[in-house]
């Protein structure tokens, strides 16, 4: 038996890839189990082995119970397996309660039906130190990319085993139309290490930005060296990509480096994942560039920037409208995520449209607020005024500088402005008094009541209401710093995971 315990140790922990300390464990856990099965007490037993030999000592052992909280006229629970510390001072007068006694007791024969049943602790063990290594092989790894081999399918799901250890691609993860089949050698990025009843589970993904990011430092030595950074990339998984590349030396040509002779390096890209087709773009720290550039090939005419709400509009030519756009709007919508910018491509008479659109729009709001006609509004709109604001604060030389502007119509005009600026605050401050806020949202930690009361000026008046908006939807109510509309917006739906 000492020498089989010893082989079976050696097996294991090579065939499992386990150090044999975690393989001894769980034998000395397996015989402790069967001694205990096998007495006719029911009594708790430890079994200690020698790691050299294989020889093996068994142990019969007693729990040390305080006599007080024995209610009267009730014995131990386990009279077996427990003494009272009365009992052992004599004896034991150091011990104290929650210790434990052993005594060294003769090791049971171990038959067949023991040697099954101690196998069937063993392997449970080492399922779990299995399930143990994974995590500690890769908790830290996620968003690094890994290399398998298709094992089989699972409804609709693929089992991808990496080096001995098995990894789920969820359907919803693989690239669309791809063909895998068993056998085949694949590339992914570890998105998740996710804790099942079964144990730790490793979820792939083969549709993440993250993905092509890493095939590109795989195959282009430059990128690995430091000579090119990567910003960021985009893809519509199995059809088109776009990744952003920056030369960190003067003299290498980033686009060139990373498309590589006659397009190899690019093409073993694409080639990984399915065929996708990758545009390399020129990275630049200028907005205006950059999108000119993740618009490509497309001619761009003019850009307008538009700071406050995040966005572009981009001119083209007529003859390059659909280019622009790309086949359901796929470059436009690429080129957005790649620079983070929400991008507006119109033709030149769309553009002209709009911005006609917008004038109108705001020779109406400057009438209104105002009270002035149409012909005063339509010279603010066009020398570059956009609210109320702007015309009573602005440096009065710069209203100045109009032309048809005299000193008695300016300060008429910044007048009327300061009154239309404090009648809208007094509006609005009559409509906070008279805003009703639920009691839960006025609660919810990290909530204020000028802020549950603007919520609820605004339509948002329960923790629930809070709990569906978006960040940028509660940006566009109450002006904060974006870490802390996540924080209220993940408070208010605490109770969905509750």
């Amino acid at each position: 038996m000492q020498n089989e315990i010893l082989m079976m140790a050696d097996a294991v922990s090579r065939e499992k890839g386990l150090e044999k300390e975690v393989i001894f464990q769980a034998i000395e856990a397996a015989l402790a189990a069967a001694t205990c099965k096998l007495n006719p007490l029911d009594i708790d037993a430890r079994v200690e082995i020698d790691r050299s030999t294989g020889e093996y000592q068994s142990f019969r052992v007693w729990e040390i119970i305080d006599d007080e909280s024995i209610e009267d006229g009730q014995g131990l629970e386990y009279p077996d397996k427990q003494l009272l510390l009365s009992s052992t001072k004599e004896d034991y007068p150091e011990l104290v309660a929650g210790d434990v006694i052993e005594e060294s007791i003769e090791p049971v024969v171990f038959g067949r039906i023991a040697a099954q049943a101690a196998k069937q602790v063993i392997m449970q063990k080492v399922r779990e130190a299995e399930r143990e290594q994974i995590v500690k092989d890769f908790e830290g790894r996620q968003g690094e990319m890994i290399t398998g081999i298709v094992k089989g399918m699972e409804r609709g799901d693929v089992i991808v085993e990496i080096n001995g250890t098995e990894a789920l691609l969820p359907k919803r993860n693989m690239i669309p139309r791809e063909g895998l089949r068993k056998g085949d050698r694949i590339r992914a990025v570890l998105e998740e290490v996710r804790y099942a009843n079964r144990g730790p589970q490793l979820l792939l993904s083969r549709i993440s930005p993250e993905l092509l990011i890493k095939l590109f430092e795989l195959e282009v030595p430059e990128v690995g060296e430091g000579l090119i950074k990567i910003h960021g990339a985009a893809r519509d998984p199995g059809s088109r990509a776009k990744i952003a590349v920056q030369s960190m030396d003067g003299r290498i040509d980033p686009v060139g480096a990373c498309v590589g002779m006659r397009g190899s390096r690019v093409q073993s890209v694409s080639n990984e994942i399915a065929g996708e087709r990758v545009d390399i773009i020129k990275w630049s720290p200028e907005v205006p560039e950059f999108v000119i550039n993740s618009l490509a090939p497309a001619e761009i005419l003019s850009i307008m920037v538009d700071e406050e709400n995040h966005s572009i509009d981009v001119i083209v030519d007529e003859t390059q409208l659909a280019q622009a756009i790309g086949r359901s709007g796929q470059n436009v919508q690429l080129a957005s995520k790649l620079t983070g910018w929400v991008l507006n491509v119109m033709s030149e008479t769309g553009a002209e449209e709009k911005g006609q659109g917008e004038a109108q729009k705001l020779i109406e709001m400057f009438s209104t607020q105002l009270d002035v006609d149409e012909d005063v509004a339509m010279i603010l709109v066009q020398e570059g005024f956009t609210s109320v604001m702007e015309v009573a604060y602005v440096p009065r030389q710069e209203m100045e500088a109009i032309e048809e502007f005299d000193d008695a119509l300016i300060d008429e005009l910044r007048n009327r402005a300061a009154d239309a600026l404090l009648t809208s605050a007094i509006a609005e401050e009559e409509a906070l008094q008279n805003a009703k806020p639920n009691a839960d949202l006025l609660l919810l930690d990290g909530m204020d009541e000028h802020t549950a009361k603007v919520l609820a000026n605004n339509g948002i008046v329960s923790q629930e209401d809070l709990a569906e908006l978006a960040v940028d939807e509660l940006l566009d109510i109450q002006e904060m710093d974006e870490e802390r509309a996540k924080q209220l917006i993940m408070a208010a739906r605490a109770p969905w995971f509750e």
